[in-house]
């Protein structure tokens, strides 16, 4: 896949990235950076299912291997697992290796390793905006922090913080932050979440299981008895169903606030970005939702967060362009 049109290339020395999961594991060659487009671009791009290796090694040895050019001297690759003392962590796929050592396996001279909404964050200022959606329009100022969140799984974010010095990204646990009530009816369902969940948080609603837990808490409020759905039925039978209709609206409504709460953390003035796998696939829901005065509403603070334009992010590969801009600004 190319990300490029054809601009003179900078030189550019060709860069491994991976964009590693718990269902699959994906590969590829960042072969030029242009400076005209702020574009990388991928080529050799090869997806294997993750459950196919024993290990890390394994699938990056493979993916080595069928390359049909000499084997980049410098890698980085997104993971969607714990990163602690330059150990790596994929529980579910019970994949674990050092940092250290890999380099030194693979013969890299240059290897990070990042958080998946780290490589978001690293991409925010190299995406099309032609291929992303705007929720809500803004003034951004250049050069200042961006802040980029999701539903999925779970819920992930980061900031690019920037100054007159440079930029680097911070990681964080944004997702366990206590999930915060707004209106009546949020204060009705954080009653009803609280009765089975001893903490609260954001990513106790705002992820896959968690629109689960949304419904049944919506439910208790209504009055009504909840069905056993997880979100894929929730949203089959939001049409019909006055609860899940009801609970996915919110959904969109809720996520207003905590981006606004987040965006003020952040002090994202450059931009808020939303990605995940789970807001691209209810755009309509989002934009006719109270997201965008959910957003602003955050009393003196109001106006600071009214500038702040908030994208949607359904282009393709955000981790292997954020893996790629990692390395990349290092040497710009």
């Amino acid at each position: 896949m190319t990300q490029t049109t054809s601009y003179q290339h900078q030189d550019f020395d060709p860069i491994v990235v991976a964009d590693i999961g718990g269902t699959n594991a994906r590969f590829a060659i960042v072969t030029h950076y242009c400076q005209q487009t702020r574009q990388f671009e991928i080529q050799h791009q090869i997806t294997y299912p993750s459950a196919d290796f024993q290990s890390f090694e394994a699938a990056l040895t493979r993916f080595l291997s069928q390359l049909p050019i000499d084997r980049p001297k410098r890698a980085c690759l997104a993971v969607a697992g714990p990163i602690k003392s330059q150990q790596v962590y994929l529980t579910n796929l019970g994949w674990h290796f050092g940092i250290a050592p890999l380099k030194e396996q693979m013969q890299f001279d240059e290897l990070a390793v990042i958080n998946d909404f780290a490589a978001f964050a690293y991409a925010a200022p190299y995406l099309d905006t032609k291929q992303n959606l705007i929720i809500k329009s803004g003034q951004p100022e250049p050069d200042a922090n961006i802040a980029v969140m999701g539903p999925g799984t779970g819920f992930g974010a980061a900031c690019l913080a920037r100054d007159i010095n440079g930029s680097a990204v911070m990681s964080c646990e944004a997702g366990h932050i206590n999930l915060a009530p707004v209106t009546a009816l949020d204060r009705q369902l954080l009653h009803a979440l609280r009765s089975n969940l001893q903490h609260v948080s954001i990513e106790s609603v705002f992820s896959g299981p968690g629109i689960a837990r949304l419904y049944r808490a919506m439910a208790e409020v209504k009055g009504h008895t909840p069905m056993d759905l997880n979100a894929s039925q929730i949203s089959q039978l939001a049409p019909e169903c006055e609860v899940c209709d009801a609970t996915l609206t919110h959904f969109c409504d809720w996520m207003g606030s905590v981006a606004g709460d987040l965006a003020l953390t952040f002090g994202a003035l450059g931009g808020v970005y939303i990605g995940g796998g789970i807001l691209p696939r209810m755009t309509d829901r989002l934009l006719s939702s109270r997201f965008i005065e959910r957003f602003t509403e955050k009393g003196l603070m109001s106006q600071y967060v009214g500038q702040i334009p908030v994208t949607l992010v359904v282009q393709d590969n955000i981790p292997l362009i954020g893996a790629a801009a990692c390395l990349h600004e290092r040497r710009a």
